[in-house]
């Protein structure tokens, strides 16, 4: 099935983040036009076409792939479009004229297996006592963790709301959204360096189970490069959201520049 395209009126939800990138003013030094909306809701509306073409079995075993190319601003419509090719969707992200995000879901007849033992649990430090951004942030092969997070019901609520999500699934069956799931990759790189503005820029999150709202979520990531290109300094690594200490709901291949270039 070929979703119909899919446009929301983006808002960006993370304006008062740690991350200044989705500051105005900020975003503005950086050769922005403003703030970002962050990359977690843009794969968030993009998410929204397999589940219009899948249904539920897309939360308990699709898998999506996200690159953000363009950013997408707050109160500016964004469209999502799929097409079905190869057995699954191609998918499009566009906003004032230009193509902002590409990506590809897939239904897979089962979630890979994945052993909980293959992911190391680490404990990130203190809020305040995060080591300072530098040449030594986030070395391959280390782990990151993050503070359990517990998926109040509430929170819940806004989230859907802030990425105006329509559809009734999340609520009737109280199941978590996968940009929840994406929002837990991102502080496992906030809560373990003090960073200053950075850019989500893609990610690979394959649903292994769905989580339940009123989960305690944690995270097990592993960095699997660290590189420069073109000024700017990228991490990725390879992370196991795990709810309740036990269950593991999704593994995600995140890439994001952690010390951008000037403009």
């Amino acid at each position: 099935m070929t979703p119909a395209p899919y446009s929301v009126v983006a808002f960006n939800a993370s304006k008062n983040s740690e991350n200044k990138m989705h500051d105005d003013f900020v975003a503005k030094q950086f050769g922005f036009a403003g703030g970002l909306v962050a990359g977690v809701e843009v794969f968030a509306y993009m998410a929204h076409l397999p589940l219009e073409a899948w249904g539920r079995a897309f939360l308990e075993r699709g898998r999506m792939e996200a690159r953000f190319l363009k950013p997408v601003y707050d109160g500016e419509t964004a469209t999502a479009t799929g097409v079905e090719a190869g057995g699954g969707l191609d998918l499009r992200i566009e906003s004032r004229g230009m193509l902002c995000g590409t990506g590809r879901a897939t239904l897979p007849a089962a979630a890979p297996a994945i052993r909980l033992s293959d992911y190391q649990e680490a404990t990130p430090p203190p809020h305040d006592e995060r080591p300072e951004i530098g040449p030594d942030s986030y070395p391959a092969g280390a782990w990151l963790g993050i503070r359990p997070n517990k998926v109040a019901a509430d929170i819940h609520s806004q989230y859907l709301r802030d990425i105006r999500e329509p559809d009734p699934v999340y609520e009737r069956d109280s199941v978590i959204h996968a940009g929840i799931l994406l929002r837990c990759a991102n502080w496992a790189l906030m809560q373990n360096v003090k960073l200053g503005p950075w850019i989500h820029v893609g990610s690979t999150l394959q649903q292994l189970a769905t989580g339940k709202v009123g989960d305690t979520l944690t995270v097990r990531a592993k960095v699997t490069g660290n590189s420069e290109r073109k000024g700017h300094k990228f991490v990725d690594f390879d992370a196991l959201v795990v709810a309740n200490g036990n269950r593991p709901l999704a593994r995600i291949l995140h890439t994001a520049i952690y010390a951008p270039r000037a403009a």
